[in-house]
């Protein structure tokens, strides 16, 4: 894949989370308003409104695709027939995508259990997955957005992926420095 193509990619990507944006808030404003969502659900606690999904969408996926541009060797030739973008990463991203729209969806016809389970799911997952890469967060988000608003999904999964974050890149290399010590003294 050149450079190129995958900037091409990258700008489709963000023109079109900010048309479905667009039409989700003009959705949501002809038929009663643009959403507020509370804080733990409590109309007494400040909220914060779907119109922050024009910056944070965009925003998101503008930044998500640069940071995984940075990890995609690139070809020098522009016109290679083979221009894919890595399954790991595309798969990666529909999958959290796919978990947060059911997520999403769980909750909207009142299964709070499954939207719960599903959440300490990803926290789970997140303990032997690197969820703290772009793709990951993106997918969650992009997925969340239309049920919870573009916030709160991000701030979970920021959550998930400092857990994600401790569990990959600090415990998992002591404990096989422990473990490898134990086989080298063995």
């Amino acid at each position: 894949m050149s450079e190129k193509y995958f900037n091409r990619i990258s700008v489709y990507l963000v023109v079109a989370v900010l048309c479905f944006e667009l039409g989700h808030l003009a959705w949501e404003y002809f038929n009663g308003g643009v959403v507020t969502h509370h804080i733990m659900m409590r109309a007494d606690l400040p909220g914060i409104s779907n119109w922050w999904g024009l910056v944070i969408l965009p925003l998101l996926t503008w930044l998500s695709t640069r940071l995984v541009k940075k990890r995609i060797t690139f070809q020098s030739n522009e016109t290679s027939s083979d221009a894919k973008i890595p399954p790991a990463i595309i798969a990666a991203f529909l999958g959290m995508l796919a978990v947060s729209a059911v997520q999403s969806l769980a909750f909207i016809m009142g299964y709070g259990i499954i939207t719960k389970y599903l959440a300490l799911s990803v926290l789970i997952v997140g303990l032997f997955l690197p969820i703290y890469r772009p793709e990951y967060i993106l997918g969650h988000v992009l997925g969340s957005a239309f049920t919870f608003g573009p916030l709160i999904p991000f701030i979970g999964v920021a959550i998930f992926s400092t857990v994600s974050v401790l569990a990959n890149l600090v415990i998992k290399p002591i404990v096989l420095r422990i473990i490898e010590r134990k086989a080298v003294s063995a």
